[in-house]
């Protein structure tokens, strides 16, 4: 059978989607997953033909696994990753064992936020950054960064979702932040960073031969928790022609840099003073709603045309449509364990309201968010332009609500 072997997925989101966009392709699909869980909630993966649990750091391991498919008659065409940090390892199985090369150095380069700002030192596109290895003093790190002015940024080499990524405004958070990361990651340096000031843009790519084909530009809307979180994504159709022209030259010159030939990638762009700077830089489309949003508002189903890429096929990037889309996601002030979740289906049904989504179970611990995990539903809605989707989207957001039980806490007894 021809197979497709995933390294990973979430729930729902483009992770998934790519699953079944698989299955419509007429793939068998294999996961491979650390997840426990997904294995005890079999039945809810209809489209995941074989799960497999695997450890990924053996990958001596993983080789062997599909080996064994392979003598089962599995004809592995595909062996991919949408999730965060799988992708690089992902692309060198597929390399090994499918004998299709895809862009592997710049993927790794990518994954990796300091060899990203290594690659793009001399870009304008970049902004100014130290490497530290965590074990400096207050006084030695007042040294590296007497050049900088406040607020920073600090953040690991290697993070997702905003989890790993902190602000701070003086050098006694600077110095709590860089041992709270080095407690945490200790083999890790440390990455510290200008603050980006502006509005900032996602922007989904992909390469085919060299050439870069911008997908989406979508305007974001960031909201300041104890981390920024993006709590909104608007399609952008129409913008001004200065800064169209700005966010593509800064796109083509940064993929560029890496050296990328054939892959997909999403960019962040903060347009500070007038100029385009990279906030990072991932080798993947967007998790969550993204692959949705495309398709909704350009009828593109970016995941299924990304398989195609690794599967040696030409995928279809052309625009059925242009609709405006935003996506609001929803979140919590305090934590509580969520009793039931109202609204959903009234929030379906408001005008404009394309799909409603909500991510936790009953009884599950619901936190506001330090991470980009920690947005528990999206609502994404259409209408006759931008700010009328968006207010549609906002509208529906409202009516979600999430019943939650506080937390008891551990009464000490009194000796």
């Amino acid at each position: 059978m021809r197979t497709i072997i995933f390294l990973d997925t979430m729930k729902s989101g483009s992770t998934r989607e790519a699953i079944k966009a698989a299955e419509k392709l007429g793939y068998f699909t294999v996961l491979f997953t650390d997840n426990e869980n997904f294995l005890r909630q079999r039945t809810e993966f209809s489209d995941v033909h074989r799960m497999t649990l695997v450890d990924f750091s053996n990958v001596e391991g993983l080789r062997n696994r599909i080996e064994s498919y392979q003598s089962q008659g599995l004809i592995i065409d595909a062996i991919v990753s949408f999730v965060d940090p799988y992708v690089y390892l992902a692309t060198k199985l597929h390399e090994e064992f499918c004998n299709r090369s895809l862009s592997i150095n710049a993927i790794k380069a990518m994954e990796d936020k300091i060899s990203t700002r290594e690659i793009l030192k001399d870009s304008p596109y970049t902004p100014n950054f130290i490497k530290i290895n965590g074990k400096e003093s207050i006084k030695s790190l007042a040294t590296k960064i007497k050049h900088y002015s406040y607020p920073l940024m600090v953040k690991s080499p290697f993070s997702t979702g905003s989890k790993d990524v902190i602000k701070v405004e003086n050098i006694r958070e600077l110095f709590n932040s860089v041992n709270l990361l080095k407690r945490k990651y200790p083999d890790l340096p440390i990455l510290i960073e200008e603050f980006l000031d502006g509005p900032q843009y996602l922007v989904e790519t992909v390469v085919v031969d060299g050439n870069i084909h911008i997908i989406a530009i979508l305007e974001q809307e960031i909201t300041q928790y104890k981390r920024f979180i993006i709590t909104g994504y608007n399609v952008v159709n129409k913008t001004e022609k200065a800064l169209l022209q700005n966010i593509q030259q800064a796109v083509e010159s940064i993929i560029k840099s890496f050296e990328m030939e054939t892959g997909t990638c999403h960019l962040e762009i903060r347009i500070t003073q007038g100029q385009c700077k990279l906030v990072e830089i991932n080798p993947r489309i967007s998790g969550g709603a993204m692959n949705r949003m495309i398709e909704i508002a350009y009828g593109i189903n970016l995941v299924e045309e990304t398989l195609k890429i690794s599967l040696g096929s030409t995928p279809d990037l052309t625009r059925k449509w242009e609709r405006p889309v935003f996506t609001q996601y929803v979140t919590i002030p305090s934590s509580g364990i969520l009793e039931k979740v109202t609204g959903k289906t009234v929030a379906s049904h408001l005008p404009g309201v394309q799909e409603v989504y909500v991510k936790p179970r009953k009884g599950s611990l619901l936190t506001p968010p330090n991470s980009m995990g920690q947005r528990y539903a999206y609502i994404i809605a259409t209408g006759d332009s931008s700010e009328h989707a968006k207010e549609n989207a906002k509208t529906a957001a409202k009516e979600i609500q999430f019943h939650l039980k506080p937390i008891k806490k551990d009464k000490k007894k009194k000796l």
